[in-house]
């Protein structure tokens, strides 16, 4: 099986400086690699292309074949590194508690402990306010970006 370090390693050492992050890697036991990778302003597909063939030069197919699949994580999956939660500050998300507890707001100040996000609360017999709800990192099941149609 093609060692999901290397594969990390190798990513890591492309993209070092370009703005691109690393999201996740993916290593299967059919050796079925998925890489996500992403930039503030969006990954392109000729960045996905270059990483994919950097991978193929780097990996050996006569010593182990594999499938190999570069993407950006899309705008279903949750957030999974910081850099995001920096990526989409301003947008509307959707995060929810280890308890369960869903919250809906619009995200901002990200820091490497957690972040905030600002969202209607109701409280019994007042009106609804907006407020700054702060999390952990720690305490976040998921965190999506909501879509919105204008």
């Amino acid at each position: 099986m093609i060692d999901k370090h290397k594969v990390e390693e190798l990513v890591k050492g492309y993209i070092n400086g370009t703005g691109l992050f690393l999201v996740a890697v993916k290593v299967s036991n059919a050796n079925q690699i998925t890489v996500l990778a992403d930039k503030k302003e969006g990954i392109t597909i000729d960045e996905c292309v270059a990483i994919h063939r950097h991978l193929e030069n780097g990996l050996d197919r006569d010593v182990e074949d594999f499938e190999l699949q570069v993407s950006s994580p899309g705008l279903d999956l949750p957030f999974v590194v910081i850099e995001q939660y920096l990526k989409n500050e301003g947008k509307k998300v959707e995060v929810t508690d280890l308890e369960g507890a869903r919250y809906t707001g619009i995200l901002k100040n990200v820091t490497p402990g957690g972040f905030e996000i600002e969202t209607t609360v109701k409280t019994k017999g007042k009106a609804a306010e907006l407020k700054d709800v702060s999390f952990n990192f720690e305490q976040i099941k998921s965190t999506r970006v909501i879509l919105t149609i204008k």
